[in-house]
């Protein structure tokens, strides 16, 4: 195992760095997933997406976000629920404190922020249950903002592409490199592609190399 951080931004050539989200965009126009929660850029409705896809498959949370949306449809709605209601309504997600965190930010939002989800990163990383991933995914699918996001999926194609298949390193590194590599005023599409080729693509077990933009760029391909 190599324990070494990822090339600081100031060492990334300007012209990998385009080649990467060029690569990475235009794959992205071809092969998005087809997912409710991309048809929104509502912040309450992005918020819960990302609540319940927190270790949870894509394919497990489709119907239930469908579901708890019907039920509660706002942030008002969700405050008002009990206890009880909102567990019941999680299932069969799991981690049953999920649903109780997402009800108290709705509570406090409907206190301090008129009844919206606020749209900085202090404060929604103030909200308990909100970490750095999911406030940058907040940030950037419903405001638009342009602010890096790093889940297992993302922090696996970095660490490949930059590093190679056996390095470690530390998330302060990839967050700085997510951040780097960027492009300005496309940070939905940009995220939401590192995510989809990290879910289809360069997958944990058996990636599918040959089928990846960002191939040409690896510090892993071809992987053994």
């Amino acid at each position: 195992m190599t324990l070494r951080l990822p090339p600081p931004a100031t060492e990334i050539p300007a012209a990998t760095r385009r080649a990467f989200q060029r690569r990475l965009l235009a794959w992205y126009g071809r092969h998005r997933r087809n997912l409710p929660w991309r048809r929104t850029r509502n912040p309450y409705r992005v918020l819960v997406s990302e609540v319940m896809l927190q270790q949870t498959q894509v394919a497990r949370v489709i119907p239930k976000y469908r579901e708890w949306l019907k039920r509660y449809p706002s942030v008002e709605a969700l405050a008002r629920a009990t206890t009880r209601e909102v567990r019941e309504a999680w299932v069969p997600l799991g981690y049953n404190i999920r649903p109780l965190r997402l009800r108290q930010i709705a509570r406090i939002a409907l206190r301090r922020h008129g009844g919206r989800i606020p749209g900085t990163r202090e404060e929604l990383l103030a909200l308990k249950g909100i970490g750095p991933y999911t406030a940058g995914a907040v940030l950037s699918f419903a405001f638009g903002r342009d602010a890096p996001i790093l889940d297992t999926n993302v922090r696996r194609v970095l660490r490949r592409v930059f590093l190679g298949e056996t390095a470690r390193p530390v998330d302060r590194a990839l967050w700085a490199l997510s951040g780097a590599l960027l492009p300005a005023g496309r940070a939905y599409d940009f995220n939401q592609a590192l995510m989809d080729v990290g879910a289809t693509v360069c997958t944990a077990r058996r990636p599918r190399c040959a089928a990846c933009p960002l191939a040409r760029l690896c510090a892993s391909y071809p992987m053994t």
